[in-house]
């Protein structure tokens, strides 16, 4: 039996010919729409060179002030990223970690406060961060950077770190008992069993839904724009340009294209990351190095 009748019935010659034809006419209407809609755009005069100049045309006055202003929001955005990712990454380990080692007792405040972040919209957890800083008169002055980037990492850090808490407990769960089994049984400790065997385990069969929470982080920095925080990232200054020089459709567009390049750019950035993981892990050498030497 072949590995894939284990998963589904192979379709017949009439089944994939269905297939096909669904393909095919999914493909027409999707061209027909987009058809219509550049149309739409042209008579509008959407693709006029007054609207997409600033953008594409390094001749015209704006372009380099329109691309001053995208490299600094792009900067804002990637130093919001960066900070929330990195406290999202060590709050989900502190979280997920003592979520499996505390006991049944000390373990409901972690669960309590996971499950309240999880149901949480990441827009309402923002706001709430925001406005519960300036109501309780909480300093972060001594914080590099604005008051109101630290409003923002720390709520995509609240929101982020319970999923990665939870993606960490499901890769850890996933593992095969007799790992944790086998550390024990020449002597390790708990703690030792986590940290050497379990999680660095649990991160390489959970990578991919790690690197996809992480994407969700940076797209989620334009959240910042949305309830108007007053944090200058990416959408912020698209919005800028746009409000300057009456060219939202075309603003945006760039703006989302950039998003979209970044965001291919961490993804690529993670199957690099995986296929070397995956290749130390194929190490027969890496094997020895979990049992301490007697």
């Amino acid at each position: 039996m072949s590995a894939q009748s284990v998963l589904y019935d192979v379709p017949g010659p009439r089944a994939r010919r269905r297939a096909r034809i669904g393909t095919i006419l999914a493909l027409l209407a999707f061209a027909f729409l987009a058809f219509v809609a550049i149309r739409r755009l042209a008579d509008q005069g959407q693709f006029d060179a007054d609207l997409w100049g600033p953008w594409l045309n390094p001749s015209t006055d704006e372009f380099g002030q329109v691309w001053s202003l995208v490299g600094r929001g792009a900067l804002a955005t990637l130093i919001a990223a960066a900070l929330a990712i990195a406290l999202s990454m060590v709050l989900g380990v502190l979280l997920g970690v003592g979520r499996m080692m505390l006991g049944s007792v000390g373990r409901v405040p972690l669960i309590g406060f996971i499950e309240l972040f999880r149901g949480l919209p990441v827009v309402i957890t923002i706001v709430i961060v925001w406005r519960a800083t300036i109501e309780l008169g909480i300093n972060l002055d001594p914080l590099p950077g604005e008051p109101v980037l630290w409003y923002l990492v720390i709520g995509l850090a609240l929101y982020n770190s319970v999923i990665i808490a939870e993606i960490l407990r499901a890769g850890v769960a996933s593992l095969p008992s007799g790992q944790g089994e086998a550390a024990r049984a020449v002597g390790m400790t708990e703690g030792q069993v986590m940290r050497t065997v379990l999680l660095p385990q649990a991160f390489r069969i959970m990578l991919p839904a790690l690197i996809s929470q992480l994407v969700v982080i940076l797209k989620d920095t334009s959240l910042a724009a949305v309830i108007g925080l007053g944090y200058l990232e990416l959408l912020r200054r698209g919005a800028q340009i746009y409000q300057i020089l009456d060219n939202p459709i075309q603003s945006l567009f760039m703006i989302g294209l950039m998003f979209i390049l970044i965001n291919y750019a961490l993804s690529r950035l993670a199957t690099y990351t995986e296929k070397r993981l995956s290749q130390a892990g194929d190490d027969p050498t890496a094997a020895e190095a979990v049992v301490p030497a007697t």
